[in-house]
């Protein structure tokens, strides 16, 4: 169906099109290139399946907020509704996932259209546009005018604050003693970081991130708590749970951050700044909602706190005494023996050698929590994985967006053998175009998020999360024309990674890691924040068994 629209293509000097190798991989791949860059990525696919393997990424991408333009090939109209051989009503299937889609019926609006989908895609809270182009209409001939401007009455996206509004969250931060900044992806899609460390600086507040807000705070800055919720730090958590203010700064206060609804935050004032009204009040009642662009709301909040001078910010010490003391009872840490690789040494070997430098995609699991946990990001758009929904597969194809996005950057994918293999087929795209993402597979041999859960929470019954010695990575990759590489104990990591990163290739890197490994903290389902476990029930690990450790401290 979309024949007529690659032959223009073939002649189409201006416009990069990256042959994918399944529709679900490509738009992964406009997700990272989105995600990397703050522009719209651009998907074009063939009609029925090709526009059905597109919407896994379509939901992936509306649950994170990511800017995407979907085109979508279709039957010729006057065949729609009749069963045509590769129809499907992707309008009707995508109308709860996207922003907006259309179906265009007639030549002379497409450019409109196309106008319209780019301005809603990339304005307000972005997200996923799908245009459903019928072939009759693709091989129709038009006076081509693209419009200068958009104007939708229907859609009027709100960007400067309530002035009133911020100037009485000022006045509550001017007298909190117990301060926290919860800060989420938000602030990454319209360029807040400077704003919120000018915030973060000015009223010494300390700072925890969402996993979609990782890089928008420098994970190095000493106000950094780190990442909250189900596998955030120890002291993000508790800080969270003992504030007296919440500043909430492009975050949605989703159930994996605020755990047991009743118990979030029992002692805390909360203000709420998010572009998206819908948003504000939806899991959690706040006290001082702000609708608009987290940018300028806090270049006005600011200038505010700046002009009432910081001899008026109540004093934080004794909070910041209570947080160090946090840090000290609980800190991140693991037990790495003489042989046995543990999965975080790998992370932190792999930000140890590209010092912190590299932009990083995960995909989803206990990789993904221990890449935030163990991986300090210090530039904005440098931490992208799915988040919302939550993807497996997601993390290799985005790896290969953001190294089309940016030829000279390092790009490394941290994966699990669960995760891999779903998208895996684009590493033969990753070679076509020369693209040289590193990818760090932790081989544990199991789905092992799934795996933590049945032994914690079934007993141990290990039901379909086994996934046994298949497929051999390094002969895999060798296969596809890429470097495959292997480290089967502790010795051999730094040099393996290094390795990888001389190489101008595409690479897989296969660690065998513990099988058993969990990931800590954790905070159970339907528990508060203050119900943090620590270790597995009955053992610390297996390198050092005789060593028994608290499983859980209630504060």
């Amino acid at each position: 169906m979309n024949l007529p629209v690659f032959d223009v293509l073939y002649d189409e000097k201006e416009i990069d099109f990256v042959f994918c190798r399944h529709e679900q991989g490509g738009t992964h791949m406009a997700e990272g290139y989105a995600r990397a860059t703050g522009k719209p990525g651009v998907v074009l696919v063939t009609s029925g399946p090709g526009a059905t393997n597109t919407v896994t990424a379509i939901v992936n991408a509306y649950m994170d907020s990511t800017p995407l333009v979907v085109i979508t090939g279709q039957v010729p109209t006057k065949l729609i509704g009749n069963d045509a051989f590769q129809e499907a009503d992707v309008v009707g299937i995508t109308r709860p996932c996207t922003k907006y889609n259309t179906l265009v019926k007639d030549v002379n609006d497409l450019a409109q259209v196309i106008k319209e989908a780019f301005y809603i895609a990339s304005s307000g809270r972005p997200g996923p546009v799908l245009i459903d182009l019928p072939k009759d209409v693709a091989l129709a001939k038009t006076e081509f005018t693209y419009p200068e401007h958009v104007y939708i009455r229907s859609y009027s996206p709100v960007y400067k604050g309530n002035k009133w509004q911020i100037k009485q969250a000022a006045q509550e931060i001017m007298k909190a003693t117990r301060p926290i900044i919860y800060a989420g992806g938000g602030v990454l899609a319209s360029d807040a970081s400077p704003e919120l460390l000018e915030l973060a600086e000015m009223t010494k507040s300390p700072v925890t991130l969402t996993v979609m807000g990782l890089g928008a705070f420098p994970g190095t800055h000493p106000l950094c708590l780190g990442m909250l919720g189900m596998h955030g730090t120890y002291w993000a958590n508790m800080g969270m749970n003992r504030a007296d203010l919440i500043v909430a700064i492009g975050a949605r206060f989703d159930d994996r951050v605020t755990g047991k609804l009743d118990a979030f935050a029992p002692h805390a004032k909360i203000i709420h700044i998010d572009i998206d009204p819908t948003s504000i009040h939806k899991n959690i009642s706040v006290h001082i909602p702000i609708v608009g662009d987290a940018k300028l709301i806090l270049k006005d909040l600011n200038q505010i706190l700046k002009s009432s001078g910081n001899g008026n910010f109540a004093s934080c010490q004794e909070w910041w005494t209570q947080i160090e003391s946090w840090k000290m009872e609980h800190p991140l840490a693991y037990k790495q023996g003489e042989r046995i690789i543990k999965p975080q040494y790998v992370i932190e070997k792999i930000y140890e050698i590209t010092r912190g430098n590299a932009i990083v995609t995960t995909d989803v699991g206990q990789h993904q929590m221990w890449a935030a946990q163990f991986y300090k990001f210090v530039r904005p758009r440098t931490f992208i994985n799915s988040g919302g929904l939550g993807t497996m597969g997601y993390g290799f194809p985005a790896a290969i967006g953001v190294q089309k996005a940016y030829p000279n950057e390092l790009v490394v994918c941290i994966s699990g053998d669960g995760s891999i293999i779903m998208n895996i087929q684009e590493l033969a795209t990753a070679v076509q175009y020369r693209l040289p993402v590193k990818v760090a597979i932790l081989n544990n041999k199991y789905l092992g998020m799934v795996r933590q859960w049945q032994q914690l929470f079934y007993n141990g019954r290990y039901s379909s999360s086994y996934m046994g010695d298949s497929p051999d990575f390094v002969k895999l990759a060798e296969a596809f024309g890429a470097v495959g590489l292997r480290a089967t104990e502790i010795q051999e990591v730094p040099d393996v990674i290094r390795e990888a990163l001389s190489v101008d290739k595409p690479v897989l890197i296969d660690f065998q890691v513990d099988e058993e490994e969990n990931c800590y903290p954790m905070i159970p389902a339907g528990a508060a924040h203050n119900e943090m476990v620590f270790a597995d029930p009955e053992k610390s690990s297996k390198d050092n068994a005789e060593e028994k450790v608290d499983t859980v401290l209630t504060a």
